[in-house]
């Protein structure tokens, strides 16, 4: 009889040649659980997916109720929903006044083309910026606003008009012109490595967008429900664009995504055509039910007031000399090495010493800390007492 292992190889799409290949049967708060016993702590989330863990009991409580209620009824947008409905109610309660539109759909990547249609539409424009070093999908739409060639020239020809300047420029923002339907910007940079923007910069980039009526789309897909340490990186930046894009820890670790405007913007899908946008299963009542629990959590277990304390047990107990640097905020962190080759021998080796660590798309000289928010300072000691022991081994055996 075939193995999984065998099976997975087989008749599942594989997407590298090398994948980490470690099968995982059960899954609890911050620990993953292997067939023999093993026991990984997850220092990645799912990249930003569990925000509250693995199998909270809330949430799956609120999908064991929603699945006694009814599962998938019509296609989006049709009957109304009761856990869209509470969703989208509780989501813009912490949005400014002007972000009270949603549109629920299932992933990051299908938020990202939703919002790009959404721009084009509303203001009659095509011309689309975007920046050096994001990441806002692998769909074609998306990928045309990816910033790293080397993911994109596979799949041309892409969306046209797409212009990609660099991040952190205040000069090259002169690029946004009363041509330019939207500016999409992730408000920090996660794939890039945990990179912030400058003081003032993402408010250039409003008060450019906002003379040539151009519509500004921040992409939260990963800093959303308070990676960052906010609820929302624009409570930090204190920018309010004109779109915002969500998923990833949006539906407690059920698939659900989402864009959200204004209801004068997002009314513009609506008419010439109908269905100007439409999605099968995007907003699924089980989806919705389980974000909505995963997102009181965050409140009522005052998670993301917690993550700076966290954020700087980390700091103060990551001391190594293959260590250069620590960026970010919150829990969500980039663990800079002294050379690359130590940052691919730590990810493949990481599950020897019980961890789930990952690289950054376009930063190979930095890992990922981004835990489930419901880690506690006994297990962040854990996490940084086998990181250096695994780092201990990197600096012996990891230079090729």
């Amino acid at each position: 009889m075939s193995t999984n292992k065998e099976l997975f190889l087989k008749h599942l799409g594989q997407t590298s040649s090398s994948p980490l290949m470690l099968e995982i049967v059960k899954a609890e708060g911050v620990f993953m659980y292997g067939p023999s016993g093993e026991k990984y702590l997850d220092l990645i989330s799912g990249v930003s997916v569990s925000n509250t863990g693995h199998r909270h009991p809330k949430v799956v409580q609120a999908v064991r109720e929603q699945v006694d209620n009814y599962m998938h009824l019509m296609v989006y947008g049709e009957l109304i929903q009761s856990p869209q409905v509470k969703y989208a109610e509780y989501i813009t309660s912490f949005l400014p006044a002007s972000l009270n539109s949603i549109y629920f759909v299932n992933s990051g990547s299908e938020a990202v083309e939703g919002s790009l249609k959404l721009a084009k539409r509303y203001t009659g424009r095509s011309k689309i910026v975007s920046f050096e070093n994001a990441y806002h999908g692998s769909t074609h739409g998306a990928l045309s606003v990816q910033g790293s060639e080397l993911y994109r020239n596979a799949f041309r020809p892409l969306l046209p008009d797409t212009f990609m300047i660099r991040f952190n420029d205040a000069d090259a923002l002169s690029v946004i012109d009363d041509k330019t339907a939207c500016v999409i910007i992730e408000p920090v940079q996660g794939e890039g490595g945990v990179i912030f923007p400058e003081e003032g910069f993402l408010q250039l980039i409003r008060q450019k967008c906002t003379s040539t009526n151009s519509l500004l789309i921040f992409d939260e897909i990963q800093t959303g429900f308070g990676r960052t340490g906010h609820m929302f990186a624009i409570d930090r930046f204190k920018v309010v664009p004109d779109i915002l894009l969500l998923a990833k820890a949006m539906g407690g670790g059920m698939p659900l995504g989402a864009f959200v405007s204004s209801a004068e913007i997002m009314s513009s899908l609506t008419s010439k055509p109908t269905l100007g946008h439409i999605t099968t299963f995007g907003g699924h009542p089980v989806c919705c039910a389980a974000g909505l629990a995963s997102m009181k959590i965050l409140i009522e277990e005052e998670l993301i007031g917690s993550c700076a304390g966290k954020s700087k047990l980390f700091r103060d107990l990551l001391q190594h000399d293959l260590i250069t640097g620590i960026r970010g905020e919150g829990l969500l962190l980039a663990v800079q090495l002294a050379h690359p080759d130590f940052v691919r021998y730590a990810v493949a080796r990481a599950p020897e010493f019980g961890l789930i660590l990952d690289y950054f798309l376009f930063c190979d000289d930095a890992f990922r800390i981004a835990p489930p928010l419901t880690i506690n300072e006994e297990e962040v000691s854990l996490a940084c007492l086998q990181i250096c022991k695994l780092l201990d081994d990197a600096r012996t055996n990891g230079m090729s």
